[in-house]
C-alpha cells in the first residue's frame, strides 16, 4: 500500500513522478520563492546600495576625473559605507572602488573620482 504524498505548499495530493515534490508549477515557484527571498534578502540590499553608489559616482564623473565635495555625494544618497575594493597606492592613499569607479579622499571635504583603469 503507497503512502498519499502530500504538497508541502497547499497539502493537496502529489500525482505523478515518485520523486515529484509539489504538486504544481506554481506550489513550486512560491516555495523557492519563499525560500529564497529570506536568505537574499541582505544580498539584495548590498546590491542595490552599490548600484546606487556606481550611478551617483558615474553621474558625478562624466569626464573620467573630477572633484567633488563630500557633501555632494551625501546629498546625492551616496553610502561611504559600500564599496567593492580598495587600492592603496605605494604613497599609501586608499582608493575606494564601486566596481569601475573609484574615488580617494583629498581632505575631510573633497574627494577626487576616478574612472578605474586597473
Amino acid at each position: 500500500m503507497s503512502e498519499k504524498r502530500l504538497c508541502p505548499v497547499c497539502n493537496d495530493p502529489i500525482i505523478g513522478r515518485i520523486d515529484k515534490k509539489f504538486c504544481s508549477d506554481q506550489c513550486r515557484n512560491s516555495y523557492n520563492n519563499r525560500r529564497y527571498s529570506s536568505e537574499n534578502a541582505l544580498v539584495q540590499k548590498i546590491n542595490r546600495t552599490l548600484k546606487k553608489n556606481y550611478s551617483i559616482l558615474q553621474e558625478l564623473n562624466q569626464s573620467g576625473k573630477t572633484k567633488v565635495k563630500r557633501s555632494k555625494l551625501l546629498q546625492e544618497g551616496f553610502d561611504f559605507n559600500y564599496f567593492t575594493g580598495t587600492y592603496i597606492t605605494q604613497k599609501g592613499a586608499a582608493y575606494h572602488l564601486c566596481y569601475d569607479q573609484a574615488y580617494l579622499p583629498l581632505s575631510d571635504e573633497l574627494y577626487l573620482l576616478i574612472q578605474w583603469e586597473g
